[in-house]
């Protein structure tokens, strides 16, 4: 596949068809996303494959709470999980309110769950004395998981990466049994998708790119 046709249809994908993704097709995607940048070449990247039901639905059980706090959030129009601004609804009403589905069944549901992960021993967090919550992390780490990601649009596959099950985190390390050093960067459901999107929504790029400072005229 063209590498400009790939970055510009790879999507999200939730819904799923009820085709294999066979252990040779996943050793293939991740044979290819190894080859990612990480910082100082670390690779800090492990994978644990999950296709065992009764842990996937544990694994769903533990993304409701960041599911819940998302639509609560969202309907009271704020931007969920955002770090910034402290969100305005309550634990009671983030309680009782319902997540959405597509929020939860693609991990139930697609035929195999990635967790990928990485050993903060490995990674540079240039960032971890500033007064804001940090991010450098996920340069030794994200760019593995859109590998991924790409090296299965190029294989008919689609997924998606989800965070909301890390909300719970120190539950989804002792399901997995992970040591304290390593943390949880993604939940990606993998598959056939049921319809392959090729015509994406994005910000122009006069939108967000600007010459010289911030606010400075846009790039275009």
């Amino acid at each position: 596949m063209d590498l400009d046709e790939a970055l510009r249809t790879t999507f999200s994908c939730r819904d799923f068809t009820a085709d294999a993704l066979p252990d040779s097709a996943l050793a293939e995607i991740l044979e290819r996303a190894r080859f990612a940048p990480s910082g100082g070449n670390r690779q800090g990247w492990k994978v644990i494959v999950v296709r065992d039901a009764a842990t996937r639905a544990k694994l769903a059980k533990l993304t409701e709470f960041g599911a819940k706090r998302y639509v609560a959030q969202q309907k009271h129009g704020e931007n969920p999980w955002n770090t910034i601004d402290p969100p305005r609804v309550d634990a009671a009403t983030i309680e009782r309110t319902e997540p959405l589905p597509r929020l939860i069944e693609p991990v139930l549901k697609a035929p195999v769950i990635l967790v990928v992960c990485v050993d903060l021993k490995v990674v540079a967090s240039t960032d971890q004395d500033l007064d804001r919550v940090g991010v450098i992390s996920g340069a030794s780490i994200y760019p593995f998981a859109w590998n991924i990601l790409l090296a299965a649009r190029g294989r008919g596959y689609a997924g998606t990466i989800t965070t909301l099950a890390v909300a719970q985190e120190p539950k989804v390390k002792e399901l997995f049994g992970l040591p304290p050093n390593v943390a949880v960067a993604a939940i990606m459901p993998l598959g056939r998708p049921v319809k392959q999107l090729t015509k994406l929504t994005r910000k122009p790029v006069s939108e967000f790119a600007m010459r010289e400072r911030w606010g400075g005229a846009p790039l275009s």
